[in-house]
């Protein structure tokens, strides 16, 4: 199985880093694993709509040269389906099981993705209400799609 996290903005903080590493690390038991970073538009605090549109259709046409069409996508959004960490493990599962060994997590930037993004993700995911920063959110994530593998495993690390 494939597993890519396609981010928007390069990681800075060395801690984020040092735990993204572990994950993966863990994470080459289960599955080839890998962190596309995108550049993200440089953009002032206060912008008008229409530059909002411009900064994040840069940034969703960049995650998008990065998708092939036999990838699942998962595009992380507040709007999107929450799971419990038992019920991803089962969809991750699933779709290795029927096909889809090559997946796909997009982290849009400070202003979300575009509609051109949401469009091509075969589904939502979202993980609460909170706004969380980006570089957290790989973190995050890659920490739960490590407890997955961990669930499918039959291994006592989830509890």
């Amino acid at each position: 199985m494939n597993i890519k996290i396609i981010g928007v903005g390069k990681l800075k903080e060395k801690y984020f880093k040092q735990g993204i590493a572990e994950y993966a690390k863990r994470l080459s038991k289960f599955c080839k694993f890998e962190i596309v970073e995108v550049a993200d538009e440089k953009a002032p605090e206060s912008l008008s709509q229409s530059e909002m549109d411009t900064v994040m259709a840069k940034e969703g046409e960049r995650i998008l040269d990065h998708i092939k069409d036999k990838e699942y996508v998962y595009a992380l959004a507040i709007l999107g389906k929450e799971r419990t960490s038992e019920a991803f493990a089962k969809e991750i599962a699933d779709l290795g099981t029927y096909g889809h060994s090559d997946i796909t997590f997009v982290i849009g930037g400070s202003l979300g993705l575009t509609p051109a993004v949401l469009k091509r993700a075969n589904a939502q995911i979202s993980f609460g209400k909170f706004t969380l920063p980006h570089q957290l959110m790989r973190l995050v994530l890659s920490e739960q799609i490590y407890r997955a593998f961990m669930i499918n495993s039959g291994s006592p690390y989830h509890k």
